[in-house]
């Protein structure tokens, strides 16, 4: 029988038995382990391709609760692409500013209002069920359209074992095991991944001696949206730190700062979260409890993110602590970059060794994050009397020196990560803005008929600027998209120019499928397109 190992908050795929489950395995191009958000993002990307894709999930939809609530621009932009953008942003608590205290006093406050010209805003709010459910309904719009994806709930994954051209798994459901083949396996199963301790294959990081309480809490309060940090919190037995976020349905997410040595089980007692909440917003304001948990500090990564025929994305490769919205922002750019490769290594168009390069970027995009979520991590929680009195004088001082601001670290919020000087990098033969420089994802900006990022759909593009675009179609049996932009005409604020030209009068991008510069010129030939293009896509390694 099927383990259930949580409550759902939204049934999307209830199990049902299939004719595959009796005779022969059945052999798919691309499984998918995992129904979460990257392993759902990674089939709606990959079926909208026309891959066939099998998802494997253990439940039969969303499990409950907040966890990830603050998803960025970049992750926003991924999931427009997808279908799924506009509903996440409608149903979102949009919110830019931030404020930071200690004890009682104000420090300072931050706005992450980016410039005019984006049609996404910098961050949005919104419980993890709520952006697991918009993927889900954009891949049944998409089964509507074609797309060849099959969601199987209750199939537990329980096995698997590797050979020269396919992978083999063993699956339980409430009616007994069976088999599936599949020519790739995608692991999205989280940060406990089966797929990975089945491979025997190592998580290593760290692990910080420090454990938060987290409370969702439904109430009408006059509260701004806006995210509050404390630390050192004048609440009675808050703990550290705490944290104050607004979400959709009147729900705010609270997090509690508790040390290391607890008791679990006493601190999940309702009488003792209520305690500490009621401490923090007052006698007088009523609520609900609508979930609790308890997690841990903790960053580490796989060695590697490809082994032979299997692919791990999300945590199950990587996993970095929750301050800063790094987790799940991370894993939707790892679909973004695999789901493109594994589609032209499929359609042999590309060589094996691109899926390499799927590795070598997100290694480096998993080592950026684990880098703040550490630096966040240690000022948080300081190991030392002297750490601590060094946190607390940067505290001090950035209440009146805007030199010390950028050292206060309550969670550095998620960017999009720079691939640079990485192996799939073309020429950068341009004085262009360095937001743009090649291994950069595009900037948005707005047109006369809406925004750049829209013109960039997912397959290879040149975006050509006060120039003409050279007249290539495609490149060894690669498609090539053409944009063709004058800033006298097409760029009503100015923004094309200040963010691709700078003071240059022209120029000649490549943009990758996952809308990263490849190569950018102040011209360019067909022959440095298609040179470049073949660099993109791992040719010649």
């Amino acid at each position: 029988m099927v383990d259930v190992r949580y409550d759902i908050a939204f049934k999307l795929y209830p199990y049902e038995r299939v004719a595959a489950q009796t005779g022969a395995p059945q052999r798919h191009p691309v499984v998918i382990v995992g129904g979460g958000p990257i392993g759902m993002a990674t089939a709606l990307d990959l079926g909208r391709k026309g891959i066939s894709v099998l998802v494997l999930d253990d439940h039969e939809g969303v499990g409950q609760g907040s966890r990830a609530i603050c998803f960025s621009k970049r992750t926003l932009e991924i999931a427009d692409r997808l279908g799924a953008g506009r509903a996440m942003v409608d149903k979102g608590v949009v919110w830019n500013v931030g404020k930071v205290f200690h004890g009682d006093d104000p420090v300072f406050e931050f706005n992450l209002l980016p410039e005019e010209g984006h049609r996404n805003p910098a961050f949005i709010n919104l419980q993890q069920p709520y952006f697991e459910k918009f993927l889900v309904d954009e891949v049944r719009n998409a089964q509507k359209q074609g797309a060849p994806i099959e969601i199987r709930g209750q199939n537990a994954v329980t096995a698997l074992a590797q050979h020269d051209d396919h992978v083999t798994l063993e699956v339980d459901t409430p009616d007994g095991p069976y088999q599936v083949e599949a020519d790739w396996l995608i692991a999205c199963d989280g940060a406990r991944s089966a797929i990975r301790d089945m491979m025997g294959l190592s998580f290593d990081g760290r692990v910080f001696e420090d454990n938060f309480l987290i409370a969702d809490v439904k109430m009408t309060a006059p509260f701004p949206t806006e995210r509050w940090f404390w630390f050192e919190p004048p609440f009675k037995d808050s703990g550290a730190s705490a944290l104050l976020h607004k979400q959709p349905d009147d729900i705010w997410r609270i997090d509690f700062q508790l040390g290391w040595d607890i008791d679990r089980d006493k601190e999940l007692k309702e009488e003792n979260i209520r305690a500490r909440v009621d401490a923090m917003l007052g006698p007088d304001v009523a609520y609900e409890l609508e979930w609790t948990s308890i997690y841990t500090f903790q960053c580490r990564r796989m060695q590697k993110f490809r082994h032979d025929r299997v692919l791990f994305a999300g945590d199950s490769a990587h996993q970095v602590s929750p301050f800063g919205a790094r987790g799940a922002n991370s894993g939707m750019q790892d679909t973004d970059n695999l789901a493109w490769k594994l589609d032209l290594v499929i359609n042999e168009l590309a060589p094996e060794a691109l899926l390499d390069t799927y590795s070598e970027e997100r290694v480096h995009g998993a080592d950026e994050n684990i880098l703040n979520s550490t630096r966040a991590t240690d000022f948080l929680t300081p190991k030392s009397e002297i750490s601590k009195i060094f946190r607390n004088a940067v505290l001090e001082l950035a209440r009146d020196h805007a030199f010390a601001r950028p050292l206060v670290n309550s969670g550095r919020l998620s960017v999009p990560c720079v691939y640079d000087g990485l192996s799939l990098n073309g020429p950068d033969e341009l004085d262009g803005p360095a937001r743009t420089r090649v291994g950069a994802p595009c900037v948005d900006a707005p047109l006369n008929d809406g925004f750049l990022l829209d013109r960039l759909p997912g397959r290879f593009t040149i975006l050509a600027i006060n120039t003409g675009a050279p007249d290539v179609s495609q490149v060894d049996g690669i498609p090539l998209g053409r944009v063709t932009l004058n800033t006298d005409k097409d760029d009503p604020s100015g923004a094309i120019r200040d963010r691709y030209l700078g003071v240059e009068s022209q120029a000649i991008y490549l943009i990758r499928p996952d809308q990263h510069v490849a190569a950018r010129w102040h011209s360019a030939e067909t022959d440095h397109i298609s040179a470049a293009l073949r660099a993109a896509i791992a040719k010649g390694r």
